[in-house]
């Protein structure tokens, strides 16, 4: 998004976290559906591609785990930190539904 554009929406500096939750929460998703998928599928050959699949996205997971921990976006192990990071969030929403 144009710098212009978020600072005018009020969202500057928060846009590469809220993509990356949203990014993170949708292979968190991916994951839990490729390992349901593999325990209803009857053939070895897509299971076999499926987990795969599972694999990838296990990967994709920890990539986006990675980057948010090192942006200071994510805090897994610190709940004092996630919930300080969490709040600030929540202020930001609030404030942008204000305007």
């Amino acid at each position: 998004m144009n710098q212009l554009i978020q600072n005018l929406i009020g969202m500057s500096g928060m846009t590469d976290q809220v993509i990356a939750t949203d990014f993170l929460i949708s292979a968190k998703a991916g994951v839990r559906n490729y390992a349901v998928a593999i325990t209803e599928t009857g053939t070895p050959e897509l299971k076999a591609a499926l987990r795969a699949q599972l694999n990838d996205a296990i990967a994709t997971h920890e990539r986006i785990t990675n980057y948010m921990m090192a942006k200071g976006f994510y805090h897994p192990h610190n709940l004092k930190e996630q919930l300080e990071v969490d709040l600030t969030v929540s202020d930001t929403a609030l404030g942008l539904a204000q305007k």
